[in-house]
């Protein structure tokens, strides 16, 4: 038995392709806005732009682009043969973009008082990655 079998008989962990491009520019001090224009794709770049927003207070600017983050991710998702639901682990540092964006699109929607919307975005946080959740709070 492989030490990955997934005993529950779920599907397997959704591991989403490294693209170290995005990663690399916002820790060396490029402006998430520079990397989103560069990296459209990039769930990590949205959700960083999405956090900044929503320190700043404009929750709307923020929920806009998570929502963009997550679409992003949820398109990469489902090209790494995602179907729909199972875990996307945040252990594996190419799922955090998608996982980030997730909570951003929580949060915000918290804030705007869309409480189906917070709260079927945390379920689906906390179903995907508990480790997650955990992190991002």
């Amino acid at each position: 038995m492989s030490i990955h079998e997934n005993l529950l008989g779920g599907p397997p962990p959704t591991h989403l392709p490294d693209d170290p491009g995005p990663r690399e520019l916002l820790a060396s001090g490029s402006t998430p806005a520079d990397v989103a224009g560069k990296y459209p794709t990039s769930s990590l770049a949205w959700a960083r732009l999405a956090d900044e927003a929503y320190e700043r207070g404009s929750v709307v600017e923020s929920y806009a682009y998570a929502r963009t983050g997550y679409h992003r991710g949820l398109d990469a998702l489902r090209r790494s043969g995602w179907k729909g639901h199972g875990p996307v682990p945040w252990e594996h540092e190419p799922n955090r973009g998608f996982l980030r964006a997730l909570h951003a699109l929580a949060r915000a929607a918290r804030a705007i008082g869309e409480q189906e919307e917070y709260e079927r975005c945390s379920q689906f946080l906390k179903d995907s990655s508990p480790t997650a959740a955990q992190v991002l709070g």
